[in-house]
């Protein structure tokens, strides 16, 4: 028994340990010297060790939130050091409140709410005092200290419960924010397009095309680039100089028979139950016709993804295969036997066999084997290459001594071709300088890459021959919204003195449109303007290439008696309730901070803040 207790121990000290170490910055060093504040608020001092743990907590939460280590002069960037020094001034003036209204709480409750602290639990997970001690000493607190603190952090929550507890939302604002929100609205609309036109567009002549080149240079004017020269070394250069290795090829086939060998399958789904009787009762009601496979999931609490097994071969399923593999069509089979119980089995579809034979997927192999070798052909080059590098040799010297392509590509924005496709060329070609020695980098594929930045080409007008495509796409575009717009201020003018706006074109009407709703189509803003509308207004729309046109129908008012209305009154009410309770709880915190005199050592503050740097 002794051993085991003392193992026991062991174990639990062990565990201890390891929550220090997870617990991040639950903990940090005490600082030393006679300065144990860094300031007083009334009766109330702010240690120098909760102001440094305060800050190394805010700090790793800032840290998990960006996913990178921040330090502590970027967070200090950020303001970190004045919010956690105003939420301890909050709470210090707080605790001097309770104090001068003699507001605690008693040993019980205390007790009560350290033995719940995870902290402190032992390998059952109940209360353990030698952890409850060794935790305190690790973050260097008597019992003493941390239970002031905790009856102090009761003491605030009892506080602020009495600030805000009761606090409701107006029903005003409910009623208004409801009527708001379900507030519909009913609507004609017409979109224009090229054959609502009364005649074609005309043909461009050349001397067109050439106007509005010449009247729309930015268009055609290509962005600075960056001219990178390069050399690289692709897996795909080098096949060709691989030997094939027939005995290889048949091992790779071999080890990845599964691939090419596929027996007979079916997409099965399975519903397991207790006993064999459940799942017999449950086989005849689907045989009578009184409930269904998806009812009988339903009915369990399942959903189809819950039973959905995917394709089984006869062996996958066991005892239960020679059964399932006699349905040819979809259907129910069973009971019958699975490794959880008493099963259904419901068969959805059949999988014919697949058989690729050697030679059938000799070519796949024989190009990821010979892309393979490639790969660790340029792998053992690296090291080659950047001696040659580091001995002064340029890209050029690498197409001669290291078998490289060499070439010179203009990085423009938004290139993604060729080389430009790999990630890590646009990331180093985005940043190498002209004071950059080229360096060997990785490429996703396996291959190899040097670049050296050659020059800064400035933006140029594109030759009229080069964009003479778009040039003509583009006069074509801006042609007929020329027209579309002519005819749609024709009609916004015809529909406001009384003509059909069917009369224009194909209308669609919409039918209780919801402010967060959608319209295919049609561009974003479309329903804001249609809620800004008065019934019977008309308005036009114009946003890229759609131009139409809105005439509202109908505003339909919220229902207050339909079953939604109250639980989203309810919730509004909720929510805003909270709100003003936070508020009034900020409101009242800041006129205690105003109540009491606040002292702050700066001395003291930067000494902390020299020991995070």
């Amino acid at each position: 028994m002794a051993k085991g207790g003392k193992f026991g121990q062991t174990l639990v000290w062990i565990l201890m340990a390891m929550l220090i170490l997870g617990l991040g910055g639950f903990g940090i060093s005490n600082f030393g010297g006679s300065v144990r504040s860094i300031g007083t608020v009334g009766d109330q001092s702010i240690g120098t060790n909760d102001y440094a743990r305060a800050l190394q907590q805010d700090l790793n939460a800032l840290s998990a939130q960006v996913g990178r280590n921040i330090p502590y002069a970027e967070a200090a960037g950020f303001g970190i050091d004045r919010t956690v020094r105003q939420r301890l001034v909050t709470t210090a003036a707080l605790d001097d409140l309770a104090d001068r209204i003699g507001l605690s709480v008693g040993d019980a409750r205390l007790a009560t709410e350290i033995r719940t602290m995870r902290d402190f639990g032992g390998v059952s997970g109940q209360f353990d005092r030698d952890a409850y001690r060794f935790m305190l000493q690790q973050n260097g607190m008597t019992e003493a200290q941390f239970e002031t603190r905790v009856r102090s952090d009761i003491a605030r929550g009892m506080i602020q419960a009495a600030i805000s507890t009761g606090t409701v939302g107006p029903d005003v604002l409910a009623t208004a924010y409801h009527e708001y929100l379900a507030e519909r609205r009913s609507f004609s609309l017409l979109r224009l397009t090229a054959d609502d036109l009364p005649t074609p567009l005309p043909e461009a002549a050349e001397g067109d095309l050439r106007a509005y080149y010449d009247a729309n240079p930015e268009t055609y004017t290509r962005p600075e680039a960056r001219r990178i020269a390069y050399a690289v070394l692709l897996p795909e250069s080098l096949i060709g100089e691989v030997a094939v290795d027939e005995v290889k090829l048949r091992e790779a086939y071999d080890a990845r028979i599964s691939d090419f060998v596929q027996p007979e399958r079916r997409l099965i789904e399975r519903l397991v139950f207790n006993t064999d009787a459940e799942a017999e009762a449950a086989r005849n009601r689907i045989d009578s016709g009184a409930t269904t496979f998806e009812a009988l999931v339903a009915e369990r609490g399942l959903t189809l993804s819950d039973v959905d097994q995917g394709d089984l071969s006869v062996a996958d399923l066991g005892a239960a295969g020679e059964a399932v593999f006699a349905l040819t069509d979809p259907g129910v089979v069973g009971p019958l036997p699975s490794s959880l119980g008493p099963a259904l089995f419901r068969m959805n579809g059949v999988l014919a066999a697949q058989e690729i034979t050697f030679d059938e997927a000799r070519e796949e192999l024989m190009s990821e084997f010979a892309t393979d070798a490639a790969r660790r052909i340029i792998a053992d080059k690296v090291d080659d290459i950047d001696d040659l590098l580091a001995g002064g040799a340029t890209l050029e010297d690498l197409a001669k001594d290291a078998g490289m392509d060499i070439g010179t590509i203009d990085m423009l924005p938004g290139l993604a071709e060729g080389l430009a496709a790999y990630p890590a060329f646009r990331e180093r070609a985005a940043q190498v300088t002209d004071r950059d020695f080229p360096e060997v980098f990785q490429l996703s594929d396996g291959g190899i890459a040097a670049i050296r930045l050659d020059a800064i080409v400035p933006p140029a007008l594109r030759p009229y021959e080069d964009v003479a495509e778009q040039v003509a796409d583009d006069w074509a575009r801006a042609q007929l919204t020329t027209a579309l717009t002519a005819q749609l201020a024709a009609a916004e003018e015809g529909v406001k003195v009384g003509a059909s706006l069917g009369a224009y074109g194909i209308v669609s009407v919409v039918m209780d449109a919801a402010r967060d709703g959608t319209i295919d189509a049609a561009p974003r803003d479309l329903l804001a303007t249609v809620f800004a509308m008065n019934e019977g207004e008309v308005r036009s729309v114009t946003a890229g290439d759609y131009i139409g046109l809105i005439r509202l129908d109908a505003i339909t008012a919220a229902d207050p008696q339909e079953p939604e209305a109250q639980a989203i009154k309810a919730a509004i009410t909720n929510q805003t309730g909270q709100q003003i309770a936070q508020d009034a709880f900020a409101l009242f915190a800041a006129s205690v901070e105003q109540s009491v005199k606040i002292q702050l050592d700066e001395a003291a503050i930067n000494a902390v803040h020299s020991q995070m740097q």
